[in-house]
């Protein structure tokens, strides 16, 4: 028959054993289930400005030099330095390509895409083939319109390819680098004003110009009402990339600062598009047949002997 002694906190011993023979053993306190709800109540109230911590960036995104040069060990004059700035696959490049030309309500475009990698792979070859988008569908667009008309004749102008490289190229590099000078400034003014790289800029810049490749394709269209609708069309998708993307910038300086900026990033964004638009297809023709034809004196002299 068992004695008292054996029966007595055998549940203690059981737990004891257990604890000698594996020491590394988890132990739960109760009173750690009642801290846990107070920890993501004060999760829930500072998620809200996590979130705009990573829309704007951290302080280190905030001194990142020229190009993002900080994070690359190499020297600038070596190629390597350079290559660094395309190393970016294809799913990379058509990721972003369909994140400009289909803009998220709410969504970062840099937080989304660009942070993690930015690069120069995708905006030069953007800008390069909207180059001779423009100035072959400018030339076409005149082909067609002069087409079996012996009063104008067509003229290739290859001109246009070098205009157009000079406008859009200009554009897709002054334009950043202004702006990146200006958030610089302004971070001397306001705290956590500039979450942005010069790289950063560049690249959403040079894919916010992707939507304009098919619209100047279909702008051989001869319809000026047509391409109207198109330029609009593609100014407000691609616009509204730019101004989703930098307002969370500029959104903590003065009321009147930030939204003047935002207007100035879209009244150029339309510039380039009406400027392109306007130039290269609604170019007004001259009208030769308005202009009287002028005979020399001598000929007309010899027609009235004749």
């Amino acid at each position: 028959m068992a004695t008292v002694d054996d029966l007595k906190f055998s549940e203690f011993d059981d737990a004891a054993n257990l604890l000698a023979a594996n020491p590394d053993a988890v132990t739960i306190r109760i009173d750690e289930h009642s801290e846990k709800p107070k920890k993501q109540h004060g999760h829930r109230q500072d998620s809200g400005r996590e979130e705009d911590d990573e829309l704007l960036g951290t302080d280190d995104s905030d001194k990142t030099e020229l190009l993002a040069g900080q994070k690359k060990s190499a020297p600038f004059w070596t190629f390597e330095y350079y290559q660094t700035f395309f190393d970016v696959d294809t799913y990379q490049v058509l990721d972003r390509i369909k994140g400009s030309v289909f803009p998220v309500p709410g969504k970062n475009f840099v937080r989304l895409y660009i942070r993690s990698n930015p690069d120069l792979y995708g905006p030069f070859w953007i800008c390069a083939t909207l180059v001779f988008a423009i100035a072959i569908s400018g030339n076409l667009s005149k082909f067609f319109i002069r087409l079996g008309n012996p009063i104008y004749p067509y003229v290739p102008e290859f001109r246009k390819v070098s205009i157009a490289a000079t406008a859009i190229y200009a554009y897709a590099w002054l334009v950043p680098l202004a702006l990146w000078g200006f958030l610089m400034w302004r971070n001397n003014k306001v705290m956590n004003i500039v979450s942005y790289s010069f790289l950063e800029i560049v690249c959403v810049y040079g894919y916010s110009l992707f939507i304009y490749i098919p619209t100047a394709i279909l702008w051989i269209i001869p319809l000026k009402a047509v391409r109207w609708v198109l330029v609009v069309f593609a100014f407000c998708l691609s616009g509204s990339v730019l101004a989703m993307t930098f307002w969370p910038a500029v959104r903590d300086d003065n009321r009147r600062i930030a939204v003047a900026t935002i207007v100035t990033v879209v009244l150029l964004h339309a510039l380039l598009a009406v400027g392109c638009l306007v130039y290269f297809f609604d170019a007004p023709e001259v009208a030769l047949s308005s202009f009287p034809t002028v005979l020399p004196h001598n000929l007309t002299g010899m027609s009235k002997s004749q």
